[in-house]
């Protein structure tokens, strides 16, 4: 992909900003590349015993799959089938081969082409928390989500470039369950001009994501294929079953060339072996069996492995993130990743019920190892708290400022004669410094990384500003943000449009579950 056709191109310089509450320094739009080397704790060969391991599971325990229909797709394409006990079983041959035509890169399109999104290689983007019923701030505590709360995060999504896609947020509680994934997408269009991506909980969601993506970008449905437009994730309910709503979005959005990423929720102890290794074993057949699944629906469908592998508290059976054997388990992830040549999903995470502490250690640990281990989409990666049961307008605001510091980190140190700053220092004379040298002002606004929560005042402008720690401070940025908010143009059109067809599909949906098989 052409970067000029995707990289924006502002100056770095950012505003300044004074003790107290920021003024919205954010890092403009651009590619982010992954620079460094990955971590990887395991071998070549310990990553090829767990992939044979892998294909055991699938040729000898199986995969149940309840979906009808994705069942004689495995059989058409060579599974071995026992319908009456709904199980599937892959020879490991055939599963080396069908992998074998994912695409290790693609690019998806954006409202505004100037945001489309490259995924594979050493591409990495963020999107935000998806899936909580809760939302919380400092001001009203927790409570259920409603969709006008849902259109502010979204505002947020938008106004902070450091976030890729406009997919998630929060379940919309006050809307009706079968219908409400269609204001969530239609909130996406209207309010964000990023990446979309829909809910595949089921046939029906997946292809309201279709229809509201053709519209969105005025395309027909069956030029989908050439056009990627939408994504969608779907969760293996581990261990070992696929149900019927995540087989039935996944055929959808195949079908029509979209890319889904397969990920398994693998808790070690509990759904998954309570061994790193033996939980990332059952990972790994999990998210091949569904990623089979996409390449015989469609040969070449882009698809995505995801890794969610983390642990249970053994005392209390409550799930832990940002753990360090989540850290390891997403490492090992990404070899197995890179050894299948699939784009690489991951998460930033974390078990906590308040933004403090603990939600920043464990969220810095679950990112540095999908940064890492060179995931290419982190989902969740702004807004995550309580375990993934709510979504917090302070913690999107403290992790967009950390997945902009490991933007900042990820990108590559030129060493050339300017950087090596010899001349400086021969301006400079021993015990002197380098404040007010040329080579200092000439860099003064874009030489280091400008926080946006962050406050490196000394004790007494801190204590004269109001004293606020992170979380305060992230409470009047995020309010502030709402207040500078600016719309992203939409074709009234267009708006129309959708308004039309989310208005007649609520009316058909009336008394209908939205969930198909």
């Amino acid at each position: 992909m052409d970067d000029s056709a995707t990289t924006l191109q502002p100056s770095r310089r950012r505003k300044r900003r004074t003790a107290g509450v920021p003024t919205k320094p954010s890092l403009p739009w651009r590619t982010i590349r992954n620079s460094l080397s990955p971590i990887e704790p395991l071998s070549t060969d310990e990553i090829e015993s767990i992939h044979l391991a892998s294909l055991r599971v699938l040729a000898e325990l199986g995969m149940k799959v309840t979906d009808e229909e994705a069942r004689r797709i495995y059989r058409e394409g060579g599974a071995r089938i026992d319908d009456d006990e709904e199980m599937v079983y892959l020879d490991p041959e055939m599963v080396e081969e069908v992998i074998k035509t994912v695409p290790p890169e693609f690019s998806m399109r954006a409202r505004n082409p100037r945001k489309n999104v490259t995924l594979g290689g050493n591409h990495i983007t963020f999107s935000g928390v998806g899936g909580p019923a809760f939302v919380s701030d400092m001001d009203r505590g927790r409570r259920p989500g409603t969709y006008a709360e849902l259109c502010d995060y979204k505002k947020l999504f938008q106004t902070y470039d450091i976030i890729h896609y406009a997919g998630g947020g929060f379940e919309p509680l006050d809307l009706p369950e079968n219908s409400r994934h269609l204001d969530m997408i239609l909130s996406e269009i209207i309010y964000t001009d990023k990446s979309l991506s829909t809910s595949l909980l089921g046939s029906n969601r997946a292809r309201d994501g279709l229809n509201m993506a053709c519209i969105a970008f005025g395309i027909d449905f069956e030029n989908l294929p050439q056009n990627v437009v939408i994504t969608g994730g779907i969760n293996t309910n581990s261990p070992r079953l696929l149900d019927g709503p995540m087989a039935g979005g996944l055929i959808e959005l195949a079908r029509a060339g979209q890319p889904v990423i397969v990920t398994p929720f693998t808790l070690a102890g509990a759904m998954a072996p309570v061994t790193v290794i033996g939980a990332i074993t059952q990972q790994n057949a999990e998210a091949l069996a569904g990623i089979v699944l996409t390449q015989l629906v469609r040969p070449g469908v882009p698809a995505g492995y995801g890794g969610f592998t983390s642990n249970v508290d053994m005392r209390t059976g409550s799930p832990a993130f940002g753990t360090p054997e989540q850290t390891k388990a997403t490492l090992i992830t990404g070899q197995l990743c890179r050894r299948y040549q699939i784009p690489f999903r991951s998460s930033n995470t974390n078990a906590s019920t308040s933004v403090d502490a603990q939600s920043a250690y464990e969220s810095e640990m679950s990112l540095w190892g999908a940064v890492m281990g060179h995931a290419n989409v982190i989902i969740h990666s702004a807004g995550w708290l309580e375990g993934g049961l709510v979504a917090s307008f302070e913690k999107l605001i403290i992790d967009v400022e950390m997945l902009q510091m490991m933007a900042e980190f990820v990108e590559p140190l030129v060493v050339n004669d300017e950087t090596l700053a010899i001349e400086a220092m021969r301006e400079v004379q021993p015990g002197g410094h380098y404040f007010g040298t040329s080579h200092t002002m000439e860099r003064y606004d874009s030489a280091f990384y400008a926080p946006l929560v962050s406050d490196w005042t000394n004790f007494e402008t801190w204590n004269e500003a109001g004293g606020l720690d992170s979380a305060q401070r992230a409470n009047a940025t995020w309010k502030q943000a709402l207040k500078d908010y600016e719309q992203p143009p939409l074709d009234p059109a267009i708006l129309e449009e959708l308004e039309e067809y989310v208005a007649k599909r609520k009316q058909a949906l009336i008394g209908v579950d939205a969930v198909l098989r």
